[in-house]
């Protein structure tokens, strides 16, 4: 039996390049020739490794979420939901302005505004940023039945009102924001010794939004911003 043709190049490398691609100009904007160019390989070999332009997206963004994106599964199972969220809020900060790679994230601008074309990626996306929330739903449900938040609170709120700030941080940080800039825009509060606690607000639309309160920053220093006023 006759084999085939081996490939000349590093599937996994290629497909890293091909994911700065999309991160960079978005599932639209990256063209077929950005992807060829960076990864190196011509259309036939790229059709080949990874199928069509959309499969070869779909591999780069669970790459995304392994890597550059891995902060979340670590800041889930984090023991507490103040470590969860200063995980999240911190890991975001990072991963969002990370000089070594685009800024922003691929989950929340790889295709926010696209073309019939593109339709089923943004659909995608859509999907998995629901997913995440789903899953920060459960996290703080968790909470709330182990007692580490108060019985009162709202889980699925939480969640939705933690998703925007990250969606949040994400845009501003492919608009240029710093990393000490998107470290503070939640400006949320850390008051040494005290843990995480949450107080129900005017609704945020349809999401209330919470004042939430920290220990501390990563390391022990204390933060001196102070969490959003209401009157």
């Amino acid at each position: 039996m006759a084999m085939g043709r081996p490939r000349e190049f590093d599937v996994d490398k290629a497909l890293d390049l091909a994911l700065q691609v999309f991160w960079r100009k978005g599932y639209e904007g990256a063209s077929m020739a950005d992807l060829t160019e960076t990864m190196g390989i011509t259309k036939p070999s790229l059709y080949s490794a990874f199928g069509n332009k959309e499969e070869l997206f779909r591999k780069a963004l669970d790459r995304y979420v392994d890597g550059p994106g891995g902060y979340v599964q670590v800041a889930l199972a984090k023991p507490t939901a103040r470590a969860v969220l200063e995980h999240l809020l911190y890991g975001a900060a990072d991963a969002v302005t990370d000089p070594d790679h685009p800024p922003g994230c691929l989950a929340v601008q790889g295709a926010l505004s696209c073309g019939d074309a593109a339709e089923s990626i943004k659909q995608e996306l859509m999907s998995r940023r629901a997913n995440g929330e789903e899953d920060l739903r459960k996290r703080f449900d968790r909470a709330i039945a182990e007692g580490d938040l108060p019985a009162a609170s709202d889980a699925a709120d939480l969640a939705r009102y933690i998703s925007a700030i990250l969606q949040g941080m994400a845009v501003q940080a492919a608009g240029g924001t710093s990393r000490e800039q998107c470290a503070r825009s939640p400006r949320w509060r850390c008051e040494h010794g005290r843990r995480l606690r949450a107080r129900r607000w005017s609704d945020f639309r349809r999401v209330r939004t919470l004042r939430i309160s920290f220990g501390g920053t990563p390391g022990g220093s204390a933060n001196p911003a102070t969490g959003p006023q209401r009157r």
